[in-house]
Parts: C-alpha cells; sequence; structure tokens
C-alpha cells in the first residue's frame, strides 16, 4: 500500500495564514481501478491565489494548489507510467486520478506535460505553465501595449510580473517594475532587462514613479491593489489600460479590517481609462499558443525565468507564507521529494 501525505485545512485563515490552520494527515490509498492512474508530486506550487480561494472554501477540505507530478502507476491508456501531469490535486504527496478533479466549483483536466527538452519540468508551474499563461493572456488581452508605450507592473519579481515585464520589452515598450526591496531591483533591472524598477518600500513612491515614467503611464498590469495602485493610477495617461491580475497587498486583511485606498474613479472617468479584472481559465483553449510562444523566447534569449525552490513537502506552509511575504523571486516551488 503506498501511503500518502495531504494537508487539511483545519482552521478558516484569519488575517496572516498560520501553521496551526493546516494539518498534515497520512492515510493508506487504495489499489488503483481502471481508468485510474497513481501520481506521485515532483513540485508544488505556492501562488498568492490561494490565500484568496480559500475563503471560498470549507474547512477540512484539501490545501488547493496545483503540482507536477509523476505518474507511477497507471490502468488508464492516456496517462502512461513515467509521464509527467500537471493537476490541481491540492497539497498532497500521492494521489488517485482517473484525469478529472474538481478546483474552484469546476472540473479541470489533468494534462501531460509536454516535451520541454533540457529545461526543468518544474516550469510546467512557471514560465509554461499558470503564471505564464496569465502573464501572457493578462497582459496582451487586456492591455494591448503598442511599441514605445509606458508599462508599469507591480508585483514585477513574481512569477507573473517579471513575465509581463519581459513581454513589454519584446513589444518595446519602456518598462517600470514596482518590488519590495533593492535586491528584486537589481534583478529586474540587470537580469532580466527591465528599464526601471522601483521599491515601494523607499520614501515618496509617487516622485519615484514620475522620474521613472516621465511621459505617464499607458498600460499598467496590477498584481498588488491598494494605495500603489491607486498612486498609478492616478499617474496615468488619457485612455490608458489597467489589467487586474490580483490583491496581494489585501488577503491578509479580515473583513473588519479591509486595506484602504485613495479613490480611483475621478482619474478613471476623466482620463476615460479602461480596468478589466480576469482569471486566465478564460483562454484555456489558447493554452498552447502561450506555451509555444514562451519555448521560442527562451530559445532566443529574450524570456529569462527564475525559480525559488523550498526543499520537502513538509516545508509547504513556510514557502507559501513565504511567498505571501514577498520573499520569492520569480516562482515559488516546492520539491516534494529532495534527492
Amino acid at each position: 500500500m503506498v501511503k500518502a501525505r495531504r494537508y487539511v485545512y483545519k482552521t478558516a485563515f484569519d488575517g496572516e495564514p498560520k501553521k496551526t490552520d493546516l494539518e498534515i494527515v497520512e492515510e493508506e490509498l487504495r489499489p488503483i481501478k481502471d481508468g485510474e492512474f497513481l501520481c506521485k508530486a515532483v513540485y508544488l506550487s505556492v501562488d498568492p491565489y490561494m490565500r484568496a480561494y480559500m475563503s471560498r472554501y470549507e474547512t477540512g477540505v484539501t490545501m488547493i494548489g496545483g503540482q507536477v507530478a509523476e505518474v507511477i502507476e497507471s490502468k488508464h491508456k492516456k496517462y502512461p507510467v513515467g509521464r509527467y501531469v500537471v493537476g490541481y490535486f491540492g497539497w498532497v504527496d500521492h494521489v488517485i486520478s482517473d484525469g478529472k478533479v474538481q478546483f474552484s466549483g469546476a472540473v479541470t483536466e489533468v494534462y501531460l506535460l509536454p516535451d520541454f527538452g533540457k529545461l526543468p519540468v518544474s516550469l510546467g508551474l512557471g514560465v509554461l505553465g499558470m503564471p505564464g499563461q496569465t502573464a501572457y493572456f493578462g497582459f496582451l488581452e487586456l492591455c494591448q501595449p503598442k511599441e514605445n508605450e509606458t508599462v508599469v507592473v507591480s508585483g514585477a519579481a513574481g512569477a507573473v510580473g517579471s513575465l509581463v515585464g519581459q513581454i513589454a520589452k519584446i513589444k518595446k515598450c519602456h518598462v517600470v517594475g514596482i518590488a519590495g526591496s533593492d535586491e528584486k531591483c537589481k534583478w529586474l533591472i540587470d537580469e532580466i532587462g527591465f528599464d526601471r524598477a522601483i521599491n515601494y518600500k523607499t520614501a515618496n513612491f509617487e516622485k519615484q514613479l514620475q522620474n521613472a515614467a516621465p511621459k505617464g503611464v499607458d498600460c499598467y498590469f496590477d498584481n498588488v491593489g491598494g494605495e500603489i495602485s491607486s498612486t498609478i493610477i492616478k499617474n496615468m495617461n488619457y485612455r490608458g489600460r489597467i489589467s487586474v491580475c490580483g490583491s496581494i497587498s489585501s488577503y491578509n486583511d479580515t473583513h473588519n479590517n479591509l486595506s484602504k485606498a485613495t479613490v480611483i474613479q475621478p482619474f478613471m472617468i476623466f482620463k476615460q481609462l479602461r480596468m478589466e479584472g480576469f482569471i486566465v481559465h478564460r483562454w484555456a483553449d489558447r493554452f498552447g499558443e502561450s506555451t509555444k510562444e514562451y519555448l521560442k523566447w527562451i530559445s532566443e534569449g529574450k524570456i529569462k525565468y527564475r525559480e525559488t525552490v523550498t526543499n520537502g513537502f513538509e516545508n509547504m506552509f513556510e514557502a507559501f507564507v513565504g511567498m505571501l511575504k514577498g520573499k520569492n523571486i520569480g516562482k515559488a516551488v516546492v520539491r516534494a521529494f529532495p534527492k
């Protein structure tokens, strides 16, 4: 019998998640049936959306999330032993599946990871997975950037923001990244080619923004919300476009203590701005398009990626909270079974 570990959502998150909110339980898995396969987690993802989405779930469920897993036993012809798959199995280290998974009220399909060549399979959770798709479609479809426009990206050193900025450079835009440390700002400029980067924790953010974007802001990719976003929107140009991907600045807020920020409606009205939120599965039928483009851009050296890897399934919670606090650069993943 295979023993599986999983994280149970024991207590509803209240503010910043606490380790005691989750509990690791161990259980023996039954033998697989015809039409099923057994997976062993290889890399698990930790993402900001997990904090926001868990408010929709009752306690007692498995903590949500995606993973790259290896098929180690199979009675399903589509999922042969030895293949890698990506599925929203949650925080589990072994799982039995029939190829369908319930996630956020919808049924999603477990998909076979394409051949990435010499690239690591962990990229199926990053640039060649959901964060990459989020950056590609959320930016290009909603912001519709034009050459020489100024693009500002908040949460710029994260998995999504770092890709948005690089795509904007490919589209020949002036790119300004907002991040939370001098180290991250240096990485954005020196290694992945942003034109300017601002540490929002230093003094006078608005003045720094105006210096970095002297012609104003045409496109804003918003990962953080809050006062930072209000300030950026205030400095946008006529008919600017805003793509709202996340609001990580408020994910740990309680309903009785919500963050407050400057009202943005006057800027929206008088500058005739367009602002749209999205969930990436809107473009699920086109995900192959973004994977093809990223593989091309990576081979050409136009897209670079970075991963912050935590070792050990038992350290999922630390990786999760660290990501929420912005300790990662690039994509945060957990290697389930370190070699």
